[in-house]
């Protein structure tokens, strides 16, 4: 495979992936306009995608697990995903429910109408067709009684409204998709979240709109997601793009088998925790062939996910991709069976509670230019005011190969806890060449070992095993 170049990359990263352990903020059948939706604390059944050998915890048998995970479901960009769903046996276009799609017009009530009517039939397909644009309040698409496997065919363009009086404070998304069996959103269409009425410390996105500083003042403090999943199972997105989001583009809560590919999404690299796609308490998820372009992480995992495979994304400008936001309020935290190769990364920066990240893999990186291009950083600060708290995450079988490029601060970074030490951290063909002044690896209280020559040598790596009693989850 042809080299990736990553340019620019700066602050703090874990290779490309920031595995941060720290504590931050983040947040029958019908479809109803969005107002506090209260989160199920029960997650959805186990799935049957890239359960072809179900990966639980890590082990000694974690490595040749997870390359049979690899080789099974590796998915070239341009082979084209084959799904079970089957055909779909009837249509509902949104102009057959009264939408006017003329951009001015509050669409919500028939994209509600024709949600109810392609509920009630399986396999069913809701059209919004090319050619128009529908604005959208928030909304919620339920599906507790509906049929399974329904297609949204977006082809046109969805917008948010842009006055305040059309949000309810402390609303998290506009668009919602909840607890629904096979659901797929695909086509060529735009989902534009027209977030920069919400980006106060930016100017205003589109120099035609007529938005004022003073309205956008008035915007909810809450900013929302554009495309939230929430308790649903076989989900996927392609072809879409979301743009402009007030806050994360694309997320996934409490879902299980979930496919994204060729998928965009784009904002401004300054437009503030506009993170491309955010997974928490999800599993199986694949990601690969799309285009991340946004103002935070590219892809963000939290707490409660496992089995995630992304390959082949480009992501930039952006932070990276990111492990974080564990254990929070002294909250378990739990992340296992990351694997994530071949990626492109251009002009990004980087980034107590108890629980574990375990088995994460990067390999075949290149970086260009990166600040610190391996990091790991459990003492990590997401605001001005943090105490200097050790976290009690554990962080273990964290494996880097074939990293080469240059760097412009540091070439590895370890900062783990003083509670609990990296363990099982390995280096294996590690090339990292200064484009100034060298400076050596920092390591510490971090564990682990060499597989071949590292450029720099890396001596700061303690071998053995930590004293330190770890409990995973």
């Amino acid at each position: 495979m042809g080299g990736f170049n990553l340019e620019n990359i700066s602050l703090i990263t874990i290779l490309i992936i920031l595995l941060f352990v720290w504590s931050s903020r983040f947040e029958p059948c019908h479809a109803r306009q969005g107002k506090y939706w209260r989160q199920s604390k029960t997650a959805p059944a186990d799935s049957q995608f890239l359960q072809k050998e179900k990966l639980h915890g890590v082990s000694h048998h974690h490595s040749s697990s997870l390359t049979k995970f690899m080789d099974s479901y590796y998915i070239s960009p341009d082979e084209t995903m084959e799904t079970h769903k089957g055909q779909s046996s009837a249509t509902f276009n949104v102009l057959d429910y009264g939408a006017k799609g003329d951009g001015h017009t509050d669409d919500t009530k028939a994209f509600e109408a024709a949600w109810a009517a392609a509920c009630n039939v399986e396999a069913s397909t809701i059209v919004v067709p090319s050619g128009s644009i529908f604005l959208l309040h928030p909304i919620s698409f339920s599906g507790p009684n509906c049929a399974e496997n329904i297609v949204f065919q977006l082809d046109g363009k969805i917008i948010a409204p842009t006055t305040p009086g059309s949000w309810e404070s402390e609303l998290l998304q506009w668009i919602e998709f909840t607890t629904i069996k096979g659901i797929t959103i695909k086509g060529k269409g735009v989902i534009d979240g027209q977030g920069s009425v919400w980006w106060n410390d930016l100017p205003t996105h589109s120099p035609d709109s007529k938005v004022t500083n003073e309205l956008r003042k008035k915007m909810p403090s809450t900013k929302p997601t554009a495309l939230r999943f929430y308790g649903s199972t076989d989900v996927t997105v392609t072809g879409i793009t979301i743009q402009n989001s007030p806050q994360t583009h694309l997320k996934f809560d409490n879902c299980t088998s979930v496919q994204v590919y060729g998928f965009t999404a784009a904002s401004p690299g300054n437009s503030p925790h506009t993170d491309g796609i955010h997974l928490q308490n999800s599993q199986d998820v694949l990601i690969y062939g799309t285009d991340l372009a946004c103002g935070d992480d590219c892809i963000s995992i939290q707490t409660g996910c496992s089995n995630v495979y992304i390959h082949n994304v480009n992501c930039g400008p952006g932070h990276g991709i990111s492990i974080g936001g564990l254990g929070k309020d002294n909250t378990k935290a739990c992340v296992s069976n990351v694997t994530v190769r071949d990626i492109a990364i251009q002009d990004t920066l980087t980034g107590g509670g108890s629980g574990s990240v375990q088995g994460i893999t990067f390999s075949n990186i290149q970086v260009s230019r990166v600040e610190t291009p391996i990091m790991i950083d459990q003492f990590y600060c997401d605001s001005s005011k943090c105490s200097n708290e050790s976290s009690a995450v554990a962080v273990s079988n964290i494996n880097y190969a074939d990293i080469k490029g240059t760097y412009t601060r540091n070439p590895i970074h370890f900062a783990c806890s003083d509670n609990l030490p990296c363990t099982g951290v390995s280096l294996d063909t590690i090339e990292l060449k200064s484009v100034g002044e060298d400076s050596q690896p920092f390591c510490w209280n971090t564990y682990g070992d060499l597989k071949g020559t590292t450029v720099p040598p890396i001596n700061c790596l303690q071998s053995g095993k930590s004293s330190k009693k770890v409990v995973y989850c």
